[in-house]
């Protein structure tokens, strides 16, 4: 399915769904540039869909207000959350004055006390570097995802899918060697085996496998 007609059946079903008037009327206004772009050129070419995703979460402040997350990551019953943050399109960043930059630093901390797993990207990186960002949100995601593994798979593959889910960059089967404390010769078996599963996928070498990555 291509973005814009994934993106728009996932917000006609978020307005759909919601009954709070407030959120509503943010999500009827549309996304932000950031936000946009984000979820364009990061979020679904690494994900391939928008399940457990929510626009304008909202929040309750330490006032005892409310703000709005620009993205909510609630995967399964919801006992587990994660908020992401798009940080320093146009003026947000450039004029960023004491009073909003301690705001901001109280929003991350209580958004943290509250239980949510927060992951700010900035602007730039996704338009610069969105690869990157793509393995970040994999990582991400990988964070709430530590217990859904392939049945097939045995406790040293099972303990690679996790290891990979937990590692931003691409690794090398002597890092996953020291990680499971095994032999390097051992290591390169069972990346070669998950690879053939499409567990994992090689990200650099060709004759010989150099590193490894999670696959999207």
């Amino acid at each position: 399915m291509k973005f814009d007609q994934a993106f728009n059946a996932w917000m006609a079903r978020q307005m759909e769904e919601e009954k709070n008037p407030r959120r509503l009327e943010l999500l009827t206004k549309g996304l932000g540039h950031g936000t946009m772009e984000f979820l364009r050129l990061v979020w679904y070419p690494a994900v391939g869909q928008f399940d457990f995703l929510y626009a304008e979460w909202e929040v309750r402040d330490f006032n005892n207000g409310y703000r709005y997350l620009d993205l909510a990551y609630i995967p399964g019953s919801g006992s587990v959350k994660g908020a992401i943050e798009i940080q320093g399109y146009g003026p947000h960043a450039r004029d960023l004055d004491v009073r909003r930059f301690k705001d901001l630093c109280w929003r991350h901390s209580l958004l943290a006390l509250d239980g949510w797993t927060l992951l700010p990207i900035a602007y730039l990186s996704i338009v610069e570097e969105p690869k990157q960002c793509q393995q970040l949100v994999l990582s991400f995601i990988g964070r709430f995802m530590t217990t859904a593994i392939q049945p097939d798979l045995d406790w040293l593959e099972a303990e690679t899918v996790r290891f990979a889910r937990r590692t931003v960059r691409p690794f090398s089967p002597l890092e996953l060697s020291e990680h499971l404390r095994i032999t390097d010769r051992h290591a390169r078996r069972i990346l070669h085996g998950l690879a053939h599963k499409q567990q994992l996928v090689v990200a650099s070498g060709t004759s010989r496998y150099r590193t490894y990555r999670l696959a999207r």
